[in-house]
């Protein structure tokens, strides 16, 4: 299955039914008068998050959703039938943003079975006999239905996780995935093996929690370079970051402040986010060199360094558990007040 993380859709609720004209014509009853029914109410359009879907990617092959509008009302006072609702199902995590230059918020589709009316279907129209009066006793006026609404709107998916995994391509993100979940990321000696996000769920100590990986950061990833930025929007609701630096760059050091300053310069205070720093591939080098590389990360980076090697599983339950202590720290109030932030701006496909 492909994964689609973003697309155009056009949204148009049901139109009312239009009113019935006419009359009472029985045989033996000497005052007949007007009998037309109302029309029926339009369908709804709405947006219900489910369990089991991860991409938007059904949106790139059905583009156009109408819900059907309501039928015309008849005679003997009978009101015509209301439209079907259209539901349409979106995986959880989803954004739906209007179709301006700003991407403003519209909703959020953050819970399993959340589910919001998005538009709402016209009201149908009066038929003649709520026109009758004292006055009037055979109307012929009736009223058409109320039109729907309609929309372009962009869905964009943000993947709901407890751990983002950032680095620089090639820093063993995807091993590390692999070995402490369920995950089959592609691994492999070359820069972006990863071209999409991965999730993987994460059971340590009788506890689980779901990582993201996501691929590399380069110098300039916020001006398009390499992959760009566009895949961070699905570390924006994880609790912690981890940090993983490749022992074998030139400069470790650098290799930290590169990718720290591609997050602060996309935003969305991703750099306010708890981080747990691990030196990775230690088992490429000896302890002496580990020693020395663990300190002058620990200098630039300012907080405690993890000597890790994923596929050894060297230092790999010092890293879950500190990762663990992070997200069981992490507080909702603060959760909370992130969703409700604005959207940052982004750019679609």
């Amino acid at each position: 299955m492909h994964f689609l993380d973003q697309a155009k859709i056009f949204v148009r609720s049901g139109a009312g039914g239009p009113g019935a004209v006419s009359f009472r014509r029985e045989k033996y009853i000497e005052y007949g008068g007007p009998d037309g029914g109302n029309g029926g109410k339009g369908g709804d359009v709405i947006f219900e998050a489910v369990h089991g879907l991860n991409t938007l990617i059904d949106f790139r092959y059905t583009q156009h959703f109408r819900a059907p509008r309501g039928k015309g009302g008849a005679g003997s006072n009978r009101t015509g039938a209301g439209g079907d609702d259209l539901v349409i199902k979106v995986p959880v995590g989803t954004q739906i943003l209007a179709d301006d230059e700003e991407r403003s918020l519209l909703a959020d589709l953050t819970k399993e079975g959340e589910k919001i009316v998005f538009l709402r279907g016209g009201d149908g129209g009066r038929g003649n006999a709520s026109y009758k009066t004292s006055t009037n006793r055979t109307p012929r006026q009736h009223q058409k239905g109320w039109p729907g609404e309609e929309m372009y709107v962009w869905l964009r998916l943000k993947l709901l996780a407890d751990v983002g995994l950032v680095g620089l391509p090639n820093a063993g993100k995807s091993t590390f995935i692999n070995a402490v979940s369920n995950a089959d990321a592609k691994v492999g000696a070359y820069a972006f093996t990863t071209l999409r996000p991965q999730l993987g769920v994460v059971s340590h100590r009788q506890r689980e929690f779901v990582v993201a990986d996501i691929p590399g950061l380069i110098e300039g990833a916020a001006d398009g370079a390499g992959i760009g930025d566009r895949f961070l929007g699905h570390i924006e609701r994880t609790k912690v970051l981890l940090h993983l630096v490749d022992c074998q760059d030139e400069d470790v050091a650098t290799s930290y402040r590169i990718v720290r300053d591609e997050l602060e310069a996309y935003g969305a205070d991703l750099t306010d986010k708890p981080v747990v720093v691990a030196l990775n591939k230690v088992d490429t080098i000896d302890a002496e060199l580990v020693a020395a590389l663990s300190a002058e990360l620990e200098a630039e980076s300012g907080r405690p360094v993890f000597a890790l090697s994923s596929p050894s599983r060297q230092g790999l339950d010092a890293v879950l558990d500190a990762l663990l202590e992070r997200v069981d720290d992490s507080s909702d109030p603060q959760a909370d007040d992130d969703e409700d932030a604005p959207a940052k701006a982004w750019s679609p496909l």
